[in-house]
């Protein structure tokens, strides 16, 4: 190329320019140009590293506060229904005796059936309650250190 000579531009086809000949004759075509391929974009950019939750906990955002938040009201939840189905069973035992006289009327050797019932069935009760609070938060909190550490 000359200097002042304007750059060689590719046709709207997308095929190579007409060139002229050394010798100035008529212009030959040159091979024609592979096709053109659009390549656009298909997920995050290779140079973006993913932002860990862990950051968002530790920057205090927006986000880190509703992760938080939202461990917070599952354990508050599954406390309110461990505690509330506990205190339904522990009285009904007083309901039950209310309604069927009956009961208070029995006797196992010389102590009273519902002193009995209230003495020794309260405590399997509560152990339960107990095993199935613990477990459950439990798996709470895996779900949340799952979430935390990316897994």
């Amino acid at each position: 190329m000359t200097a002042g000579a304007a750059p060689d531009r590719a046709a709207p086809d997308g095929s190579a320019p007409d060139r002229a000949a050394p010798d100035g004759s008529a212009p030959e075509h040159a091979d024609p140009a592979p096709p053109r391929i659009r390549v656009t974009a298909t997920g995050a950019s290779p140079g973006a590293a993913p932002f860990p939750v862990s950051r968002e906990l530790d920057e205090q955002s927006e986000v880190g506060e509703l992760i938080i938040g939202s461990l917070i009201r599952s354990q508050l939840r599954l406390a309110l229904v461990v505690g509330g189905g506990f205190l339904l069973i522990l009285l009904g035992v007083p309901v039950l005796l209310a309604f069927l006289p009956v009961s208070a009327d029995l006797h196992i050797g010389s102590i009273p059936a519902p002193w009995i019932l209230l003495g020794v069935g309260v405590y399997p009760l509560v152990i339960g309650c107990g095993l199935l609070y613990m477990l459950s938060a439990q798996r709470n909190e895996n779900r949340y250190r799952d979430l935390v550490e990316g897994r």
